[in-house]
C-alpha cells in the first residue's frame, strides 16, 4: 500500500524511506501463534503503535499453532509467505534449511540489537551455518519449585544439583505430612516426558547426535535412573502427573516439585481455578513468599547443569519486504519489547535482558508487568529480586534434545514414543535392573527413525 505523507508529519515519523520528498508506507503481513483474543488485541495495539511511528501497516494474522508447519510449507511453495512469523523453536533450523527464513536478515537484526544483550541459550539454539537463523523473542524454562523456608530452617543448599535435591529429601521427607518430592510417573502424560528430558539434560545426556541416534552412556544413564528413583520414592503413592504435583505442593505437603512458570501466578493466589490451599485464604501470597525457584540444575556427570527451555522466535521470511519487516522486528524487540512481553508475561521471560547502557532494563520492566487471571499483580510484588533473577537465569543454559545437532524432529519422535517413560517407570517400580534399563533404552530408541 502506497500513500503520500506531508513532510511536516514525516518529520515525526521514524525509520521511514524518503523518495523525492515523499514517504512510502507499506503493509506487511505478520503471522502469530498467539491467537487468543486478548493476546491478539495486544498485538494489534503494537501494530497500531508501529504504524503511528513509521507509517507502515502490519496485518496481524492469527495462526493455530498446530497448523503452522503446513501453512508455512504451502505458502513457501506458492511464493506467498508472510513477511514475519512468530514461531516456536522446532521450526528454526528446518525452516532455515528449507529456505523459508531469510537467515542473513535475521542475523543482521540480532547483530543490530547486539547479540550480547540476548540470553546465550536462545542464541545458541538458533545457530545455522555460523548465523542466527531467527530472532529470539521470549521463552520459559522448567523450574525446580521448592520450599525455601524449609530449606533455610534445615540448613540446606538450594536444589541446584542431584546431590542437593537428594540431601533435601533425606532431611525433609516425612510422609504423609511432607513429601520430599512429587515426581511424575504417569507414562502416558507428556509431563513425565518433559521432566525426564530435563533430568537427562541436567546430567549431560541426549539420545541424539548430529548423525541421528546416539547411544546413551551407561554410567551417566544409571546416575539419572538412580536419581529419578530417589525422587519417585519420595513422592506420594499413585499415578502422578502435573495435577497431583501442583495440588500436593499447594497444600503445603511437598518440599519440591518440577513445574513450568505458569505456576507462578497460581502460587500467588491470583487464579481461582488453582488456589493455594496451604491456609484458609485462597488468595494468600503466603506460599509464594515461602517458595524458591531453580531453573538450572546439574548431575554428577554435568555439574554446570542445564535448563529445559521453550523459546519463541521472530522469523523474517524469504518472501518478506525486508526493510519494513526488519523495522517491525526491531521495534518489537526494542521500543515495543515490554509490550511484546506483556502479551503473557508469566510465560514470556525476556530473552533480551536489556540494552548495552542498561543491561537489566527489560528484566526490570518484565518483573513489573501484571500477571494473573482473576486478580492481577506484578511478579515483583510477589517474589523477591533474587527469585526474579533465578526465574530468568535458566535461559542462559537453555537446551533441548536435538536442537544443536539438527535432530529436533528425531528427538521429538523419541519423546512422543514414551519409550523413556516406560523404561524409567519399570526401573523405579523394581521390574527391571539398571543394566537392563540402559540396554532397553538404547535398543528401543535406536529403532526410532
Amino acid at each position: 500500500m502506497m500513500r503520500l505523507i506531508n513532510l511536516k508529519v514525516a518529520s515525526l515519523v521514524i525509520s521511514t524511506m524518503f523518495i523525492g520528498g515523499s514517504v512510502t508506507a507499506d503493509t506487511i503481513r505478520f503471522w502469530t501463534i498467539e491467537d487468543k483474543p486478548p493476546r491478539l488485541a495486544k498485538q494489534q495495539a503494537m501494530a497500531d503503535d508501529f504504524k503511528a511511528l513509521t507509517g507502515h501497516e502490519v496485518e496481524v494474522i492469527p495462526i493455530d499453532e498446530k497448523d503452522l508447519g503446513k501453512r508455512a510449507t504451502a505458502a513457501f511453495a506458492a511464493g506467498d509467505l508472510p513477511d514475519v512469523i512468530y514461531h516456536t523453536l522446532q521450526y528454526v533450523l528446518p525452516w532455515a534449511e528449507a529456505g523459508i527464513l531469510d537467515v542473513e536478515t535475521n542475523t543482521d537484526i540480532v547483530d543490530s540489537l547486539r547479540k550480547s544483550t540476548f540470553a546465550p541459550g536462545s542464541i545458541s539454539m538458533a545457530q545455522f551455518d555460523g548465523m542466527t537463523a531467527a530472532v529470539p523473542v521470549d521463552g520459559w524454562t522448567q523450574m525446580v519449585v521448592y520450599r525455601k523456608d524449609l530449606f533455610k530452617a534445615a540448613g540446606l543448599e538450594a536444589p541446584t544439583s542431584f546431590a542437593a535435591i537428594e540431601a533435601a529429601i533425606d532431611k525433609l521427607h516425612n510422609p504423609p505430612s511432607m513429601y520430599g518430592f512429587v515426581a511424575p510417573n504417569k507414562v502416558d502424560e507428556n509431563f513425565m516426558s518433559q521432566v525426564l528430558e530435563h533430568v537427562f539434560l541436567a546430567n549431560g545426556l541426549s539420545p541424539v547426535g548430529s548423525d541421528g541416534f546416539a547411544s546413551l552412556d551407561k554410567q551417566k544413564t544409571v546416575e539419572v535412573l538412580d536419581f529419578y528413583k530417589k525422587i519417585a520414592t519420595a513422592s506420594p503413592p499413585g499415578e502422578l502427573f502435573w495435577k497431583q504435583s501442583r495440588e500436593v505442593y499447594f497444600a503445603g505437603k511437598a518440599a519440591m516439585i518440577i513445574w513450568s512458570p505458569f505456576i507462578l501466578d497460581e502460587l500467588a493466589g491470583l487464579r481461582d481455578s488453582a488456589p493455594p490451599t496451604i491456609n484458609d485464604d485462597p488468595t494468600s501470597t503466603e506460599l509464594a513468599s515461602k517458595t524458591g525457584i531453580v531453573t538450572t540444575f546439574g548431575g554428577p556427570s554435568n555439574p554446570s547443569g542445564a535448563a529445559w527451555a521453550d523459546i519463541r522466535y521472530f522469523g523474517v521470511t524469504s518472501d518478506a519486504n525486508t526493510d519494513v519487516a526488519t523495522q517491525f522486528v526491531e521495534y518489537s524487540m526494542k521500543d515495543g519489547y515490554t509490550a511484546t512481553l506483556s502479551i503473557a508475561p508469566e510465560g514470556k521471560f525476556p530473552v533480551r535482558r536489556g540494552e548495552v547502557t542498561d543491561t537489566a532494563k527489560y528484566i526490570k520492566a518484565w518483573s513489573k508487568l501484571p500477571v494473573g487471571v482473576d486478580r492481577k499483580a506484578p511478579l515483583s510484588d510477589v517474589y523477591d529480586s533474587r527469585t526474579i533473577r533465578r526465574i530468568v537465569e535458566g535461559l542462559e543454559t537453555a537446551d533441548r534434545w536435538g536442537v544443536k545437532e539438527g535432530q529436533l524432529t528425531l528427538a521429538s519422535k523419541m519423546i512422543n514414543s514414551q519409550v523413556i517413560n516406560r523404561v524409567v517407570r519399570g526401573y523405579i517400580d523394581g521390574e527391571i535392573g539398571a543394566d537392563d534399563a540402559v540396554a532397553r533404552l538404547n535398543s528401543e530408541l535406536k529403532a526410532i527413525e
